[in-house]
């Protein structure tokens, strides 16, 4: 089955620093029937406003993903890590047994626009740990490319879960086949463009799909497009 959430029916958060749109309850947005997809458990779209941020603040049993989109993203934590990313670049936080961590747009000139992903662990009370890692974008053309892994690799960053996250960015009319073991789920946000998946569905700019019991699908580009694909476990999380 393949379930279509367009961008317009996200939770928006806005004040004069930050807009923020939530794929799943987070915050002040709650919906019992819009919890988590597998291990995925928060899917925002964040803009921060020049020199804003987040402060300090506490994360716990959670893996945090961040994907930069546009300008530059400055982390600092209570482990002594710290941290400056742009596009091209993927932030790692395992927040484990627990951690302190701030968030601040690095420009006193630019927005910053970024994804940022919570996935739920394979294990409790994992040793917290901070990673970015550069990867090359002018390889996500026309081909599936893996950022994030339980399998970490170079230009690929580490994840306490089983799950892939992977770039790419058609060309045109370009497609892709990806395929998964069965048994598992697939989650695709379009970030930019538009795409359709297996020819019927299709997903404009910030539309989101959630897939189970298919695990072949082809993604093509209706137009030059930008978007994200996650293999992802099932079970209870």
């Amino acid at each position: 089955m393949i379930q279509l959430f367009p961008a317009d029916t996200r939770y928006t958060v806005k004040n004069d620093w930050l807009e923020s749109s939530l794929s799943f309850s987070f915050g002040e947005y709650y919906d019992p029937t819009n919890i988590r997809f597998g291990p995925l458990r928060v899917f925002n779209d964040d803009t921060v406003q020049p020199g804003h941020g987040f402060g300090i603040h506490p994360h716990r049993e959670a893996e945090i993903v961040s994907i930069i989109l546009k300008g530059e993203l400055k982390h600092e934590d209570n482990l002594g890590n710290s941290g400056t990313i742009s596009y091209g670049s993927i932030q790692r936080i395992t927040a484990g047994t627990g951690v302190l961590h701030s968030e601040f747009n690095a420009s006193n000139k630019e927005e910053v626009q970024f994804l940022q992903l919570w996935f739920s662990p394979n294990e409790k009370k994992l040793k917290p740990s901070y990673e970015d890692i550069s990867y090359d974008i002018k390889k996500l053309h026309n081909q599936l490319i893996p950022v994030i892994s339980h399998i970490a690799s170079e230009q690929v960053a580490g994840i306490h879960q089983d799950l892939t996250l992977y770039l790419s960015r058609l060309d045109g009319k370009n497609t892709l086949n990806f395929e998964q073991e069965s048994g598992r789920k697939i989650y695709v946000f379009n970030i930019e463009g538009e795409i359709s998946i297996n020819n019927d569905f299709i997903l404009k700019s910030r539309d989101a799909a959630r897939i189970t019991n298919i695990h072949e699908i082809t993604i093509q580009g209706n137009q030059d497009s930008f978007f994200l694909l996650i293999d992802l476990p099932v079970g209870e999380f």
